[in-house]
Order: C-alpha cells, then sequence, then structure tokens
C-alpha cells in the first residue's frame, strides 16, 4: 500500500503543557480521514504540523513516502494544501486573486499566471460554489463564504493531500453537506487524499471512513465510523451521554446526544 501521510511517535508541547504524545497513524493514498476529539485534545496542533506551520519536536512526518523536513516550501505547496479555521489577510484582494494565489507554486518567480492557471482558478470557484463572488473583495463577504474562497483556492494549488480545520464552521447546512460532497467527489476520482480535524461527529460519520480519535494529545482509537462512534467511547473521551442511532441510507451511526447526561447540567457553565 502506499501512503500519503505517516506519523510515527509524533510529540509536541506549548511550553510546559503537552498537546500530543506519541501520536502514530497511517494513511492511505486517495484515503478520506477524519481527526476527533474534544477541544484541546491536538487536533489543531496535528494538521499544524503536518503542513509545517509548527516544527515538530520529536518523531517523524512523511509525506508520500519523504520527510516532511526534507520538502522545501514550493515543492510542500505543490504536494498538500490547507484549508485554516479563518484566514486574514493584510490586503484586500478579490476573490479571483485570492484563488489565483494557488497557482504561485506552479509558476516561475515573477511570472504571470496563464491561461492554465486562470482555467483552474475559474473551474475552482466553479466547484465551490463562489464563481459570482469573482469580482467581490474578500474582507467584504461573509465567514461562510470566505472560507468556500479559501477552499477554492486551496483546490487551485491541484494537491496530493488536502488538509482541513474545521472547514465547516462557518457554513450553513446545504453548503456544509455540498463541501463535504465535493470532497468525496474529488477523493474518488482524482485520487485526493484528505484529511479534516471535525468537531461534528455525524459529518465526520456519513462522510469520513476511516475515523481518528484523540483524547489528552493521544490516539484512543482508530477505525471506521461504527468502530469509533460508540455510546461508551464517546462517554470516555466526551464525558457526555449519547443514543447512537443509524443513518437510514448507509447504516452510520448518528449521535443524539441526552439531555442532561453525565454531570453535563447548567449548573456546570453558570458564571
Amino acid at each position: 500500500m502506499s501512503w500519503a501521510v505517516e506519523t510515527d511517535s509524533l510529540s509536541f508541547s506549548y511550553a510546559a503543557k503537552r498537546a500530543l504524545a506519541g501520536v502514530s497513524l497511517s494513511v492511505a493514498q486517495g484515503e478520506r480521514v477524519a481527526i476527533l476529539g474534544p477541544n484541546g485534545s491536538g487536533k489543531s496542533t496535528l494538521i499544524k504540523i503536518l503542513c509545517a506551520v509548527l516544527k515538530l519536536h520529536s518523531g517523524e512526518v512523511r509525506l508520500l513516502g519523504k520527510d516532511l523536513r526534507s520538502y522545501d516550501r514550493r515543492e510542500l505547496s505543490r504536494t498538500l494544501a490547507v484549508v485554516p479555521q479563518e484566514t486574514h489577510l493584510a490586503f484586500p484582494y478579490t476573490v479571483a486573486q485570492v484563488v489565483l494565489m494557488g497557482r504561485a507554486s506552479h509558476l516561475a518567480p515573477f511570472a504571470l499566471e496563464g491561461r492554465r492557471d486562470l482555467e483552474i482558478a475559474r473551474q475552482s470557484l466553479q466547484l465551490t460554489d463562489s464563481l459570482s463572488l469573482a469580482d467581490r473583495y474578500l474582507h467584504e463577504l461573509s465567514s461562510g463564504e470566505r472560507q468556500r474562497v479559501i477552499l477554492a483556492r486551496a483546490l487551485a494549488q491541484e494537491p496530493k493531500i488536502l488538509l482541513l480545520d474545521e472547514p465547516t464552521t462557518f457554513l450553513d447546512i446545504r453548503h456544509q453537506l455540498e463541501l463535504h460532497a465535493l470532497i468525496v467527489d474529488l477523493s474518488r476520482r482524482n485520487g485526493l487524499t484528505v484529511i479534516s480535524a471535525l468537531h461534528d461527529l455525524n459529518l465526520a460519520s456519513l462522510y469520513f471512513p476511516k475515523l481518528v480519535l484523540l483524547r489528552e494529545g493521544a490516539v484512543y482509537c482508530s477505525g471506521g465510523p461504527t468502530e469509533v462512534l460508540t455510546e461508551e467511547t464517546i462517554r470516555d473521551v466526551y464525558g457526555a451521554r449519547v443514543q447512537i442511532l443509524r443513518d437510514g441510507a448507509h447504516g452510520n451511526p448518528q449521535i443524539l446526544p441526552i439531555a442532561g447526561g453525565d454531570g453535563i447540567t447548567p449548573q456546570k457553565f453558570s458564571p
């Protein structure tokens, strides 16, 4: 099997606080994997290490069989694209300009975009339902619209690996479903490898065949949705009681919270 992403005993700390503790995982080329876990479990830290925003403290990361530390920025950008939770640009750019930034690593220094670059940018905007926004400035858009544009920029990079950090946080339900349906389609048609940090367990169950559940920076369990999303694991990791239902179309587990379960009471959140 060809691996797109491999980590071996990956650990990371912010000062004295341990964020990741010996995380080892393997993601096959073309595979879709959701990274799950409560706040502070290490999901975003793992994504930031995989895209070299953070330097790993110990352990190894390999992309397509090659040590992450041996990639230069240009090669990494052609290999991997990232959709963060939020994006802030220092200057006003139009949506079209932002998406064309995704072509930078495919161009010679100081070269202008050619016909193919413009067509790829247009296709990326169309795929993310953002083509009508092309002439507007990014800072004028809603949070959900901006997130779709940033996904279009990532797709314009033509990456082999796509990393997403809570990609649907600002999207309405329609665009949440459309974005994940697009990711599934790209993975199947183009062999795109997708790793997404998610809070939404139900979306993860519907769209990701493999789930990795983190607790306090370590892998608690991994496997298919029916293996990972059980009442017991959710109680252990999240401290919440839930009922597991089954999606009528595919039988995937769907999570229904039980109010007032396991010490989660209104008083606990009172000032």
